[in-house]
């Protein structure tokens, strides 16, 4: 089972970025978890200081930006 973690404080564009994700892993029809993580210590420990960021199967995908359901799902893949 495949993992992503959405790492930000809970501003618009971590909800954006989740939102994208869930939709990402709706689309693709694959098992997988999608966790939001809001604890700045938590984030910093994966190496993220800029928010917000997405993990997926443990790599570091994204930082700082907002990336798209089509991106999300490349990743997936």
């Amino acid at each position: 089972m495949k993992s992503v973690l959405v790492l930000g404080p809970g501003c618009s564009k971590c909800q954006i970025l989740h939102s994208h994700a869930v939709q990402a892993v709706e689309e693709l029809g694959i098992e997988c978890e999608v966790i939001k993580i809001s604890d700045l210590r938590q984030i910093m420990a994966l190496g993220v200081m800029s928010t917000p960021g997405l993990v997926v199967n443990g790599t570091v995908r994204s930082v700082g930006r907002v990336i798209s359901v089509a991106d999300i799902k490349e990743m997936l893949k």
